[in-house]
């Protein structure tokens, strides 16, 4: 890329690229260029802070760049992997391959895009990663490479008219009928899979699981990253995590979570919590309060309370300013100086925006509300302050 094209990217980083493209840009520019790479640039921000800070690095089309990993959520793979040898089967814009590859003596990109491949080379030498690159399919790579320490695989998450898919048979290169395969020839294989998938149904689909990561990012269910391991037996251990919060990761089996008995709380106590969306999507319900000594609300509504604040929650922290049975009286006795508030509904028949009209209620403020069940099917609001110790970045609500 060009000083002048490089120039033009730096000043109009943060403009509006439709009404940009309708301006003349300086003579020299390579404006097709320029404009893709602002618009990737844009979509990255926030997602791979650290690449975008590189104005050598390229960018391909938007697609790419919606389907690849946080640069948050890399890290953390990367952080479960090493060796000597490892290769990336579906490499596309080629960030879990940089990352991943820091961990290892040699790595491989494999990808089926031309395009994508030139990418990646361009970028692996601009940051210096001694990556080869490989035109190919997974499967013809698998064809002809020798063993190796470990594969990372991320299937296409589209079928070939541009629709979502969730299934692992339904996903490009499909790792199920793969995976015996590719246990021949690496002792470890990460595969990446859609935070929608039935985690049950991938554990019947898959074999010699050792590990199932939830990964949460800001709150934000992002991925399942399983780890098989070649001659592995038993049950997996699972392990929930919310990137770029303070909550502390949560490792369980789900045998303990069978086995644990369910305790109910007889009405709301002094603070609330919610656990984070990675625990929520790994199941771990019953566990958390036999392991931070809370109690259930109700056996549907996954909401927990306590007398005494539990810090170390994996998940919002609220406390508790007053509840009270939900009837025609609840604004008056519990709500009266309640005018702005961030709502929320846990097992309860009426949906957010019903619950705003009913109160009279709007978006904001510091006052958090859960509309919720109880013990006995009592349906109940809860009025709550978040809590100093709950710094997590989003709340969504």
């Amino acid at each position: 890329m060009d000083s002048i094209t490089k120039q033009f990217i730096r000043e109009n980083l943060n403009a509006d690229v439709p009404t940009l493209a309708l301006k003349k840009a300086p003579v020299g520019t390579d404006v097709s260029l320029a404009l893709r790479q602002i618009a990737a640039r844009q979509l990255l921000q926030k997602k791979v802070p650290s690449w975008v800070e590189n104005e050598d690095l390229l960018f391909p089309v938007h697609l790419s760049i919606e389907q690849c990993s946080s640069e948050a959520s890399a890290r953390y793979k990367a952080g479960l992997l090493q060796g000597q040898t490892f290769a990336d089967l579906t490499g596309g814009l080629g960030v879990d391959t940089y990352f991943i590859s820091q961990h290892f003596q040699q790595a491989g990109y494999v990808e089926r895009q031309a395009e994508l491949c030139d990418l990646a080379r361009h970028n692996f030498e601009v940051l210096k990663a001694d990556v080869k690159v490989w035109n190919e399919t997974a499967e013809e790579y698998l064809s002809h490479c020798e063993p190796i320490d470990c594969f990372f695989v991320d299937p296409a998450r589209r079928d070939e008219h541009g629709r979502k898919t969730v299934s692992i048979s339904d996903c490009t290169p499909d790792v199920s009928a793969l995976q015996d395969l590719l246990l021949q020839k690496a002792k470890t294989v990460m595969i990446k899979l859609s935070p929608m998938l039935d985690i049950s149904k991938a554990l019947e689909e898959l074999h010699q699981v050792k590990e199932v990561h939830v990964v949460a990012v800001a709150n934000e269910c992002k991925e399942l990253d399983v780890i098989l391991e070649r001659g592995f037996e038993g049950e997996p251990q699972f392990v929930c995590v919310n990137l770029l919060t303070s909550q502390p990761e949560l490792q369980f089996a789900q045998e303990e979570e069978r086995n644990c008995p369910i305790r109910i709380a007889d009405g709301v106590s002094n603070y609330l919590y919610e656990p984070n969306p990675a625990v929520m999507k790994a199941g771990c319900f019953k566990l958390l309060t036999q392991r931070f000594g809370v109690i259930k609300l109700h056996k549907n509504s996954n909401l927990y309370t306590s007398e005494t604040l539990v810090t170390d929650f994996p998940g919002r922290i609220f406390e508790v300013k007053g509840w009270a049975s939900y009837n025609k009286k609840v604004r008056q006795s519990l709500l009266h100086d309640v005018d702005k508030a961030s709502i929320a509904v846990r097992n309860f028949p009426l949906t957010v925006a019903e619950l705003r009209k009913t109160l009279k209620i709007s978006d904001g403020d510091e006052t958090y509300l859960f509309a919720t069940t109880l013990k006995g099917e009592q349906k109940v609001i809860i009025r709550t302050k978040k809590t100093a110790s709950d710094d997590a970045v989003s709340f969504g609500f």
